[in-house]
């Protein structure tokens, strides 16, 4: 059964998509941390990040940093996180999140965000990348 993220890149579900190629997509997280929260995913629906061949991880790692340096580039903030450890879907994501304070990276602390907000966010991040 296809994950949310492979119906995702399929178009069977809508998403603020940031950056995308042949391989991989990135997208915001639709329950952020932190404002522009997002999560880079290879296309391939893979489980586990080191069941990635070594290319498949080496380029969703190049391809995670072009967008973290975009997501920088739109957010105000002290740094980028990264962090690989989401259980919930079964698919590889590398999430991206913009920090000011340890609790953006919790995964406890939410924010709220309008269909408005979340759009002009997307355009800005792309217009980055």
């Amino acid at each position: 059964m296809a994950t949310i993220f492979t119906k995702i890149i399929n178009g069977d579900l809508p998403a603020y998509k940031v950056a995308e190629n042949d391989n991989f997509l990135a997208f915001l997280d639709i329950n952020p941390n932190a404002k522009g929260h997002t999560l880079c995913i290879p296309k391939k629906e893979e489980n586990k990040l080191f069941d990635l061949s070594e290319k498949e991880y080496q380029e969703l790692m190049l391809f995670s940093r072009k967008v973290a340096l975009a997501l920088r580039k739109t957010v105000s903030c002290k740094r980028i996180g990264m962090s690989v450890i989401g259980l919930e879907v079964p698919h590889v994501h590398v999430h991206l999140i913009p920090l000011n304070e340890m609790k953006d990276a919790t995964f406890q602390h939410k924010v709220k965000l309008t269909e408005e907000e979340f759009k002009s966010l997307a355009e800005e991040i792309k217009a980055n990348f």
